[in-house]
């Protein structure tokens, strides 16, 4: 404990919290410019932390990746464009909020959830992250894959009251994420001998065609005044009341975001959709979800930032990355001679309670500095369409290319566009889609690993957590296609 302190000490120094600070506002704009990740920024400075010391580079990769995170809470409740994909949920009722005059309401609810969520993932980083850790790493090919089933099976929760088109559209993207090269073997798969098709499609082109070219098409189409929007809500806009009948929706969010961030290749881009699914399929109201619905806010933003908190636990009790972004912070600890893992919090302490600090008070600075900017983000509303519309575009363009720096990436969203621009017109649900896209190599991967590690296919009986897993997910579809008769049924009776 006396450690401890003394590390506090050391990061609360002027020079320090600067650093933190700084990373924080990089990662924030970095997460509201729709098209650059928290992974890009993380990546850009990376090399910077080659002449800080130990703490203040590990600081200001921390305070990039919160702030990434956190960040893409700006675009998708104002412009209905994921700024990052762990916000991709989020965009499904802030944005509709916004729209319906209530553009503060919508940043007030993310912020306070992306809050409550990162304190959350926090407490169980430093309480019980490495009996987590152990007990994931334990998890055989056979439980990932049942897990991820049951991930899938919320599929049928997202098409509640258009079960065809939302199957459907979960189908598309389970589709779509069989192009390129096959997990473990390599088979070219749906390539049609087009080489630029090998490497598969990425989710960020596939996101920003989905919902940026989607929504400037939109919404340049309907002729939408921006300039003409009303700010209806003042003050923080959120009550104590309906903080308190959140509860146990956030509650929820915030285990599934850790849980899912403590598994090794989950991350926070499923995290928000799996919760945003889970607190659709446990509402009282799930016809309000899409519409401008708080709960589905709050699940979305409690979630993604949980999963931070839950990725940074496998990263540093057994050097294993939780996401993209914390296979690059492994790379930034190996800079500096720390080797993330078991040995760590023997060998350095110092480390583990700078990244403990770091963490917190990186939840509470973007928490003040979102909250100050709270009545400036809303003021994007207030730029003329045809100057807005046109910096977005760009932006698309240049998120989508500088990922892989392809140009073939900045076609697929143009395709994608068109897609969503159809979808939308034709009331396809896109939350299927994307999961399904997220979620199917993932699956594949982990069936394939499992099938070739067996003998037979009774060798499922011999993982209880399997079993569980599937056990849920075939209460889950059975229950949503009961509520969906039921539901269909009374409207029958009714008209």
């Amino acid at each position: 404990m006396e450690l401890f302190f003394t590390n506090f000490i050391e990061v609360l120094h002027p020079i320090s919290l600067l650093i933190l600070t700084c990373g924080i506002i990089f990662g924030l704009v970095f997460g509201s410019i729709p098209g650059l990740t928290a992974t890009m920024g993380v990546a850009l400075l990376l090399p910077i932390t080659f002449g800080l010391s130990p703490l203040n580079g590990i600081l200001l990769l921390i305070g990039v990746y919160l702030g990434g995170v956190s960040g893409g809470l700006v675009a998708a409740s104002l412009l209905g464009i994921p700024g990052t994909p762990s916000s991709i949920a989020t965009t499904f009722d802030a944005y509709p909020m916004s729209k319906g005059g209530e553009p503060v309401r919508a940043l007030s609810i993310g912020i306070l959830a992306s809050f409550i969520g990162g304190l959350f993932s926090f407490v169980v980083l430093i309480t019980v992250s490495p009996i987590i850790s152990r007990w994931a790493v334990k998890m055989s090919s056979f439980d990932f894959a049942a897990l991820i089933i049951l991930a899938l099976t919320l599929i049928a929760v997202l098409s509640a009251g258009n079960m065809i088109k939302g199957l459907s559209s979960g189908i598309i993207g389970l589709m779509i994420a069989l192009i390129g090269f096959a997990p473990i073997d390599g088979t070219e798969r749906f390539t049609f001998g087009y080489l630029p098709l090998t490497a598969g499609i990425d989710l960020l082109p596939l996101i920003m065609g989905l919902f940026a070219i989607t929504v400037i098409h939109t919404e340049v189409q309907n002729g939408l005044s921006l300039e003409e929007r009303l700010m209806k809500v003042k003050g923080f806009a959120v009550s104590l009341k309906e903080l308190v009948s959140n509860t146990v929706n956030i509650v929820r969010s915030c285990l599934i975001g850790v849980s899912l961030g403590i598994l090794p290749g989950m991350g926070s881009g499923a995290s928000n959709l799996i919760a945003y699914a889970q607190a659709k399929q446990s509402s009282k109201t799930p016809e309000k979800f899409g519409k401008g619905s708080a709960e589905g806010i709050y699940a979305a933003e409690s979630a993604n930032n949980a999963s931070v908190g839950g990725a940074l636990v496998p990263m540093l009790t057994l050097g294993i990355p939780g996401d993209s972004v914390t296979a690059i912070l492994i790379g930034g600890f190996l800079i500096h001679g720390i080797q993330p893992g078991p040995l760590l919090f023997t060998n350095d302490a110092e480390i583990v309670n700078i990244v403990f600090i770091g963490f917190l008070l990186s939840i509470i600075l973007v928490f003040l500095i979102q909250l100050f900017g709270i009545r400036i983000f809303p003021k994007i509303l207030e730029i003329p369409k045809h100057f807005l519309y046109p910096m977005l575009l760009v932006m698309t363009v240049v998120g989508s290319f500088s990922m892989s720096h392809r140009i073939f990436d900045i076609w697929i969203m143009l395709f994608f566009g068109l897609i969503g621009f159809v979808m939308v017109k034709n009331n396809f649900p896109m939350a299927p889609m994307i999961l399904g896209f997220v979620l199917g190599p993932m699956f594949e991967t982990y069936f394939r690993r499992a099938t070739m590690s067996s003998s037979s296919a009774m060798d499922i009986f011999s993982y209880p957590m399997t079993i569980i897993f599937l056990l849920c997910a075939v209460f889950i579809i059975v229950y949503t296609f009961i509520k969906e008769f039921r539901l269909a049924r009374n409207k029958k009776v009714t008209s």
